[in-house]
């Protein structure tokens, strides 16, 4: 028993030994790599190698890439080709042209949205307006409006088709210089409804109305399109002798002497 606990397994004690058992042991492991070979090459018979360069990794028998589909396709459907884009160049036409209509119709919108709300109203000889403190009569074919279409106004009044005239009560200014005041409300009102491509001040002088003095400037617009006609605006502020303000916003669209006119006669009766 001695013996069978002792005795020398490895290293063999001679080299012809060593090299039998080595040779037993490739011949092993060679054995089982041909049977997993053979297993691998019976799974991918008949198919190309997806790894060979040039085979599509998705491809049938023949090579064809459009027989097969990868499994999301099966799933979610072939991938669509996306939307062909508008160029550039259309964008800008397209936005410039809209903004350049859409700027001179403003005015235009304001007046026909003024009279369309002052049809159900008979027409009147003298506005009052005891938010603004201020009474105006109207000239022929004038008549008073329901409700401004500025922000702010709290009466107006409207001949059909041609101009508006709107009031409010304004912010205290410096009844000594009351022109830094009007310049500022001109060019705002000259922003926010005439969007001119060319705005002239085409008056600039004081003013009295009644009791009251105050300051008038007054805008012409011109537009580069051919729809849109020339516009007038003007802004007048009068004042007490405490600085309390009363704002005066007239409006013309198309731009004309008879529509000026009006405007001026409605100021000017402003009490």
């Amino acid at each position: 028993m001695d013996e069978e606990w002792t005795r020398r397994v490895w290293p063999p004690s001679d080299p012809d030994d060593a090299a039998g058992v080595d040779g037993k042991r490739g011949d092993a492991l060679r054995g089982d790599d041909a049977e997993r070979g053979s297993g691998h090459d019976a799974a991918f018979s008949g198919r190309a190698d997806p790894f060979r360069r040039g085979v599509h990794p998705y491809a049938d028998a023949d090579g064809h890439p459009g027989e097969s589909l990868p499994p999301s396709a099966h799933r979610y459907g072939t991938p669509a080709s996306p939307p062909r884009r508008m160029p550039r160049w259309m964008v800008r036409l397209l936005v410039g042209t809209v903004v350049s209509a859409a700027a001179g119709l403003v005015v235009g919108v304001l007046v026909v949205t003024v009279i369309g709300g002052g049809t159900e109203r008979a027409p009147t000889g003298t506005v009052v307006d005891p938010l603004a403190r201020v009474a105006y009569d109207l000239p022929p074919g004038w008549r008073e409006g329901l409700v401004a279409p500025v922000t702010g106004f709290t009466s107006v009044a409207v001949e059909d088709g041609r101009a508006t005239v709107m009031a409010r009560r304004g912010e205290r200014a410096d009844p000594a210089d009351p022109r830094p005041a009007v310049v500022s409300l001109s060019e705002m009102y000259g922003r926010l409804l005439l969007r001119g491509d060319k705005i002239d001040v085409v008056d600039d002088r004081a003013v009295r109305a009644g009791s009251r003095r105050g300051y008038t400037r007054a805008l012409r617009a011109e537009y580069r399109d051919a729809v849109n006609r020339p516009a007038f605006l003007r802004v007048t502020l009068l004042l007490d002798a405490e600085g309390t303000s009363t704002v005066l916003l007239g409006l013309a669209h198309p731009d004309e002497p008879a529509a000026r006119a009006d405007i001026d006669a409605v100021m000017a009766a402003v009490r």
